[in-house]
């Protein structure tokens, strides 16, 4: 076996040791938070940045459906004006929990990534974050870290491998996405269909 075929048997023996049930509390937090207008805030650094921001851009835009409410999405990684300023005149530690201060509300949904679950930064914010009533998600890996301890929902991917965390944490991003564009197109369907049958029933 190669490197790159013992790579994607790793992986793929991570997916199969994924929390289905976490996730699926996950999606549903997320979906609520969707139909009451809160505001969901995402955060990470480096690759999980990375990650933060493909996420804001895809609950954005790829969950967009008629007649529907539409997700409110900020990562807290996008701003490198914003980033840069509180990482110059505060300190790194506080370029997550000064942004929060800025905009966050009881009831918000906070999501924090980092494949070590030990990110300074992240964890100060989560904890500002609880502090303000806000609900928190965490997405680590390894053996989940402070992290995973901390937030109401983790999600902790099994692997000693930072490369795999992160892709298995991207791959996360998009599993969720793809399962709130799902609900929104089943409830709307649900919504037609009523509506529908009213009709019917009125012109009869």
């Amino acid at each position: 076996m190669n490197h790159y075929q013992q790579y994607v048997g790793e992986l793929k023996q991570t997916l199969d040791c994924l929390p289905w049930e976490s996730i699926d509390q996950v999606v549903n937090l997320l979906h609520q938070a969707r139909v009451e207008g809160r505001q969901v805030f995402v955060m990470g650094n480096g690759g999980s940045a990375s990650t933060a921001s493909h996420m804001a851009c895809d609950l954005n835009k790829n969950t967009v459906a008629p007649h529907y409410p539409r997700f409110r999405v900020l990562a807290l990684t996008d701003s490198m004006a914003l980033f840069s300023a509180c990482a110059n005149d505060f300190s790194y530690e506080d370029v997550f929990v000064e942004q929060l201060a800025n905009f966050l509300r009881a009831g918000d949904v906070v999501v924090a990534i980092s494949a070590s679950g030990n990110s300074p930064n992240v964890l100060k914010a989560v904890k500002m974050a609880q502090a303000h009533k806000a609900v928190t998600v965490g997405w680590s890996g390894y053996d989940g870290g402070k992290l995973a301890g901390l937030v109401d929902f983790p999600i902790v991917v099994q692997s000693d491998s930072i490369e795999q965390i992160e892709d298995v944490h991207l791959m996360l991003e998009h599993m969720v996405t793809a399962a709130l564009r799902r609900i929104s197109n089943e409830e709307m369907t649900i919504l037609n269909t009523f509506k529908f049958n009213l009709q019917q029933l009125a012109a009869n």
